[in-house]
């Protein structure tokens, strides 16, 4: 009896009470940013929990059915090119995706969401689904996350608590601030901004899956006629003006192609005349949210019904996609929500002069979308040509995942430390499985390191997810194949080479040129901020040479030698045989610059400046 008294002793005081668990991170939501968040952070050693509110991972591009990739086609960076490349391994390669002519690259929602899964199957990352969290508290230094799953109550205890919802909703539950909304030019200093700030977000859009079923003779799939349905307003969804960056829509076949999946389903994400439709839900409690969102579903359940019946298209029914009882998405797309005050806040000026400033040296991901935003919906929206601002392909900084409250928080979403309009292009899928891979990176190191999230270092960061196989400068000819990425994307943040950007219809590029030959002068220049004693060093226009590199090199470090650089290119595997007068290539210098000098190994503050 004695015995059996001090084992339940020993298991109150030693063993966790029921409910509990400790992890190094806990992410608040499973979406895109949240589900990268937690596959890279497991992969680096974390323990991981993931808390979400749906039975699937994947968020906007799953649970939302927004399975119609928006960018990045050419930067398949890390996580994101991971998936694609198992979509076509599913499908039977990339002309298989290539189905709608929005994108490069479309899925079936349930697809996307298998692989998500299959992708996030590691021992150290723990997801619990259908779970909706409560209160969220800080006490001695952890992050307590309260939850609930089939009626009981949970808790999980973390060092780091990573905000990967789709709207940012714990941005207010722990203090962190917060912009929502469109900036006013003063706030943002955009020329392109409004006069004044207001809290309109962009309409958000309740997707639908339909599949082409033929002849089919029964009802299935059929939907019915909505209350309030109103054909007049989506009478103009067939036709569309020839515009700037958006061509003609001249017949409802073109429509419906816009975004047809694999396995004759079409995804019903129209914006022209189509399922939009604006929520303020700034401005409403929980309860309102909840019910106009189902005004919203309805509305694109009469979208649906139009194209059944008023269009004549009753081959195209909705399609058994989710697992849900009436066949539409978990979740609405959102494409806004609250976005964190960072330690840096990235506005449309750092996009369309990158090299002006130095943010472009912090750069955990990449995207190339132009700005695009939906607001047709709210006439008082005030009149903004999104679409005409032009921006190159860009990165975005480390600082803006870190918000300026709340240590060892980060977010992963669509929630991060941009300005409204620059929202427009970084809230794409692509973009955000990016987000989302770089914060699970900051969390991991932090972890391992002991470290609080803004202590990490940057340059670690940008090491790890090079690693990774993903991208921290945008440029678009150089492949994470390429034996000479890592060298040029390291060089390239440390600003030694720059690239040369073009604003480009629906996806915006920087070129690197990897063939262009190198000017002495172009050299020097670049490594001037790094290296002041080569100030007195003359440098021509003319190409730079093996002879003028040792030189050039030797006043930084006087190992630096001719033998040297005819070691390190034996070991590289250089494309042109060593001459000492050869010309020398972008690529060519980057790896040597690299190797000998290690300029990336020179760290650099949240603003870019080097330490």
């Amino acid at each position: 009896m004695k015995r059996i008294i001090c084992i339940f002793i020993f298991s109150i005081f030693l063993c966790p009470a029921n409910g509990q668990k400790e992890v190094d991170v806990v992410i608040v939501g499973g979406g895109a940013g949240g589900t990268s968040a937690g596959i890279q952070a497991a992969r680096m050693g974390a323990s991981v929990q993931i808390i979400e509110k749906t039975i699937w991972l994947g968020g906007m591009l799953t649970s939302a059915g927004v399975s119609a990739i928006d960018g990045n086609h050419k930067m398949p960076s890390g996580i994101w090119g991971e998936f694609r490349q198992k979509l076509y391994d599913h499908y039977g390669g990339p002309k298989a995706v290539a189905t709608g002519w929005v994108s490069h690259t479309l899925f079936e929602p349930s697809v996307g969401k298998s692989i998500l899964t299959e992708m996030a199957n590691h021992p150290n990352l723990d997801i619990v689904y259908e779970a909706s969290y409560g209160n969220v508290q800080k006490v001695d230094g952890k992050w307590l996350v309260h939850y609930k799953k089939d009626g009981k109550s949970f808790t999980t205890k973390a060092a780091i608590l990573i905000d990967a919802t789709e709207t940012g909703e714990l941005l207010p539950l722990v203090g962190a601030d917060f912009r929502l909304g469109m900036d006013s030019k003063e706030d943002t200093g955009e020329k392109e901004a409004p006069e004044n700030s207001n809290t309109i977000v962009q309409d958000l859009t309740y997707v639908a899956i339909l599949k082409d079923v033929g002849d089919a003779r029964s009802r299935k799939g059929l939907v019915k006629k909505p209350k309030n349905y109103n054909p007049e307003e989506y009478a103009c969804a067939c036709k569309r003006e020839e515009g700037e960056m958006f061509g003609s829509v001249a017949d409802c076949d073109q429509m419906l192609t816009y975004g047809k999946l694999p396995n004759k389903k079409y995804m019903i994400n129209w914006p022209n005349c189509g399922n939009d439709f604006f929520v303020n839900w700034p401005e409403l409690s929980k309860v309102e949210q909840e019910e106009i969102l189902k005004k919203a579903k309805a509305f694109t359940q009469g979208f649906v019904y139009y194209i059944q019946n008023e269009l004549g298209y009753k081959n195209l029914r909705l399609a058994d996609e989710f697992p849900t009882k009436d066949n539409f998405p978990m979740i609405p797309y959102h494409r806004e929500g609250r976005r964190a005050k960072g330690k840096t806040f990235l506005v449309v000026d750092y996009l369309e002069r990158p090299y002006d400033f130095q943010l472009y040296k912090t750069g955990i991901a990449v995207g190339d979308y132009p700005i695009d935003h939906h607001h047709d919906k709210n006439p008082d929206t005030p009149k903004i040509e999104f679409i005409n601002i032009k921006v190159p392909s860009y990165s975005i900084p480390m600082g803006s995942l870190i918000p300026e409250k709340g240590d060892n928080f980060l977010v992963s979403d669509k929630n991060i430390s941009v300005s409204n309009i620059v929202n427009g292009t970084t809230r794409l899928q692509p973009v955000v499985l990016g987000i989302g891979q770089a914060a699970g990176t900051i969390a991991a190191i932090a972890t391992k390191e002991k470290k609080r999230t803004s202590e990490v270092s940057i340059r670690k960061v940008q090491q790890s997810l090079l690693e990774s196989k993903a991208y921290i400068m945008p440029f678009i000819d150089v492949a994470p194949d390429d034996m000479a990425f890592g060298a040029i994307q390291r060089v390239a943040a440390s600003g030694v080479l720059k690239g040369y950007g073009v604003p480009y219809k629906w996806a915006n590029e920087t070129w690197f040129y990897p063939k262009r030959i190198v000017s002495e002068f172009e050299l020097k220049n670049g490594l001037l901020p790094l290296y002041p004693q080569l100030k007195s060093e003359h440098a021509s226009g003319q190409g730079v040479t093996p002879t003028f590199l040792a030189g050039l090199l030797g006043k930084i470090d006087e190992k630096i030698t001719m033998e040297t650089i005819k070691e390190v290119w034996s070991l590289t595997g250089m494309e042109i045989a060593f001459s000492p007068s050869a010309q020398l290539d972008r690529r060519t210098v980057s790896i040597l610059v690299d190797k000998l000098l290690n300029p990336f190994d020179i760290e650099v503050d949240f603003d870019g400046n080097f330490k």
